[in-house]
């Protein structure tokens, strides 16, 4: 007991001094340039200042804790020195006007781990322009036009990923990477190499993974991955190799090769001792290559360990053999999409992959299946769209017991009969979409009872889904997902939408339905949606939204690419769970309203990102992927002239540093209006808030409420804290002299 009471103490203790949290337990505000918008990703200040149309950064109002600094697509063409002390994580620059990385620019960056300055006009980079940043681990420049380089291209001896993919590079010196040894990742592509004949890869011993895909390669030499031992990954797709090259030399010295991609790179040279030594090789894509003059069989026979081949668009015409697959009988996932295919033959040349797992045979032409099915006791994924199947074919498919996942998209399928799927019990996705399928037979989807997700996506229906398509008074309790998309569907006014049999239905999507309402009994007998797809309809007024009524569980709504103007959080008031509104795409006005959802999301849910486009997301700080961000944007009406904003401030938004601003474009960011409208917050929301800021703690049935009061100043910051601190070392003490006088007591008593 006295223990545990200790150590509360310590936490208490703890828990007020924790960087980045104000005394009353929520993160302490942080100092926010007015252009940008600055919140909390999980723990980190993230300040987001991108599309701003900013010329240079506002160095003096930046917070020196800022984790995250976004300064994407504005118009900065030079970099001053940092403050010093800055803390600093990460820096995007993406789509600025920079055209040089000096040393002097980043000086004082000494926790700087990550910096995207992809898409400027960068010519010039010091090797020397990260050396104080002692962590430094990433570094993107992708799409840059980058001078020749002579001797080293960069000196940071910590960098583990280099992007410099289309960065027009010609060529590569004999010491290009020599002061980056340790790098694990990187990323060449889209530079017009042509050829790679020098040794310039030999430092990078630790290289783990190289992508050097569209750079117009014509050749590799013999010794170029020399050095190469930890090589895994190998991308080269979208080349022009030639004959010249000695692949079965090159790919010798990489002997744990796991990933081989040689996709549209006009490798056309297969011969049968090519990976002899390549005994880890697991995967091997040879995809859109001209292949018409080898038997792949002779290639794949000794890759023994192979998992996974893409053979998709190669143009196979030698005939699959019974050999072509006889040592390879341990690949799970087989591609041969784009291939004019015969069932005779893929009868004979599947027979040895008792063990495949995923086969794709989409658009090979076939008009009817190899009958072949009854040996693949383990197959789970068959793709067969874009045939020309017609009907009469799905009783070969009846033995495929163990299929889960299924495609027969546009495979001109008009009738299903209603014995088609009844063996296949095990399917939990269904992939139907692409066929006219108006008349759907009664019983179709009886027998698949763990069905999880059914594709009916651009399949002429008018109507939705009823009732007989399933077993009477039977819940089909694994379906959870229902896409309609793109489907003419006429709703009635009144009725409920979908069937009963469908009420453990979670994800529904109703996107491109040319929907201009549904009814508010529409969901009556699907009450557990959580995330509902209504993307690219016509619903243009907030009255239409009343069927939401009977969505208590809905935690996503994606209304975007609608014709909405205004909508307003009572539209969602019956909907509690909502943790995602997705409404980029619609016409909006700048009004209230939109200040209305803005404090709904801030204050009552205590989370901006719950209007996706407000705020940073996962993705947009991502390494090697597009920081793009789509914005919730408004308009002022055009017809009326632009106000100028005068410094007013709603409670809980920040102020404008500038006493007073003039608005010079109609449209703005949602983030920028909320500050300028001077909009007044319910007092709904601000209750909201306040009670949020109440925290509760417990131990042994002991609740102890903290009555929490955010700081507005460093000196009352001092005063809390100093409060606080004199009231847990008095309560420490009092425990420590009760604990030192029980075990005093305790020994006299053994003593006695």
């Amino acid at each position: 007991m006295d223990l545990r009471w200790f150590l509360l103490a310590l936490f208490l203790l703890g828990c007020c001094f924790s960087p980045g949290l104000s005394f009353n337990g929520e993160m302490a505000e942080q100092e926010c340039p007015d252009e940008c918008d600055c919140h909390y990703f999980r723990i980190n200040w993230v300040t987001d200042c991108s599309d701003s149309n900013l010329t240079e950064i506002p160095y003096d109002e930046l917070s020196m804790n800022v984790y995250v600094l976004d300064l994407n697509d504005n118009l900065i063409s030079e970099i001053e020195p940092f403050p010093p002390d800055i803390k600093m994580r990460r820096l995007q620059m993406a789509d600025n006007r920079m055209t040089e990385l000096k040393k002097e620019s980043f000086t004082g960056l000494h926790y700087l781990i990550d910096a995207d300055f992809s898409g400027n006009a960068i010519t010039k980079v010091d090797p020397h322009v990260f050396d104080d940043s002692a962590g430094f681990i990433t570094l993107e420049l992708q799409n840059n036009p980058l001078d020749p380089v002579e001797g080293p291209f960069l000196s940071i001896s910590t960098l583990h990923y280099l992007d410099i993919s289309n960065c027009s590079i010609e060529t590569l010196n004999d010491h290009f990477f020599d002061n980056i040894s340790a790098l694990e990742t990187l990323d060449l592509s889209e530079n017009p190499l042509k050829v790679i004949n020098t040794r310039s890869f030999e430092p990078l011993t630790s290289l783990e993974t190289l992508k050097m895909n569209h750079c117009n390669l014509t050749t590799i030499s013999e010794d170029a991955f020399l050095a190469q031992h930890n090589l895994k990954t190998l991308e080269l797709s979208g080349n022009y190799f030639v004959r010249e090259t000695n692949w079965e030399i090159v790919f010798s010295k990489l002997t744990l090769l796991e990933n081989l991609d040689l996709r549209n790179s006009h490798f056309n040279h297969l011969t049968a001792t090519l990976f002899d030594q390549n005994h880890y090789l697991r995967t091997l894509i040879l995809a859109e290559n001209d292949l018409s003059e080898y038997d792949v069989g002779d290639t794949v026979k000794n890759l023994a360990n192979l998992e996974t081949l893409d053979l998709s668009y190669c143009n196979l015409t030698v005939p699959l053999s019974e050999d072509t697959f006889a040592n390879a009988t341990k690949i799970r996932s087989l591609y041969l999409s784009g291939n004019t295919l015969f069932a005779s033959d893929l009868l004979v040349a599947l027979s040895p992959l008792t063990n495949l797992q995923k086969l794709s045979l989409s658009k090979c032409g076939l008009r009817r299946l190899p009958d072949t099915f009854h040996k693949f006791k383990s197959l789970q994924e068959l793709d067969i769209s874009h045939n020309p199947l017609n009907d009469a074919f799905v009783k070969l498919l009846a033995p495929l017991a163990t299929l889960e996942y299924l495609n027969m998209g546009y495979s001109n399928l008009s009738y299903l009969a209603p014995t088609s799927f009844s063996k296949m019990t095990s399917i939990r996705r269904l992939v139907l979409s692409g066929n006219d399928l108006n008349n759907l037979e009664a019983g179709l989807f009886g027998n698949l009872t763990h069905l999880e997700s059914l594709e009916l996506n651009f399949c002429g229906l008018r109507r939705p889904l009823n009732a007989t398509l399933f077993f009477n008074n039977f819940t089909y309790t694994d379906l959870t997902e229902l896409q309609l998309a793109g489907n003419p569907l006429r709703v009635s006014k009144t009725g409920p939408l979908l069937p009963k049999q469908l009420s453990r239905l979670q994800t529904l999507d109703l996107s491109n339905c040319n929907l201009t309402f549904l009814p508010p009994d529409a969901f009556f007998w699907t009450r557990n949606i959580t995330t509902l797809v209504l993307a690219g309809n016509h619903f243009n007024s907030p009255n239409d939204f009343h069927f939401l009524e009977l969505l208590p569980k809905l935690e996503v709504l994606d209304l975007t690419y609608n014709n909405l103007t205004s909508f307003a959080p009572k539209e969602i008031e019956f909907n509690p769970q909502i943790s995602r509104l997705k409404l980029i795409g619609n016409p909006w006005k700048c009004q209230c309203s939109v200040a209305d959802l803005w404090d709904w999301a801030h204050m009552e849910k205590g989370d901006l990102s719950i209007l996706e486009g407000s705020t940073i997301r996962a993705s947009d700080v991502t390494v090697g992927k597009l920081k793009r961000k789509r914005l919730l944007v408004c308009n002022y009406d055009g017809r009326v002239s632009l106000p100028i904003i005068m410094n007013k401030t709603a409670p809980g938004r920040k102020p404008f540093k500038q006493q007073q601003r003039t608005i010079s474009a109609s449209n703005r960011t949602w983030a920028k209006y909320v500050r300028e409208s001077g909009c007044e917050p319910s007092p709904v929301f601000l209750h909201a808030r306040a009670t949020r800021s109440v925290g509760y703690i417990s131990a042994e049935g002991v609740h102890m409420k903290l009555a929490q009061h955010a700081p507005n100043t460093w000196a009352s910051a001092i005063i809390n804290a100093s409060a606080i601190y004199a009231v847990l070392i008095t309560v420490i003490g009092v425990l420590f002299v009760v604990t030192k006088n029980r075990i005093n007591a305790r020994h006299a008593d053994k003593n006695n």
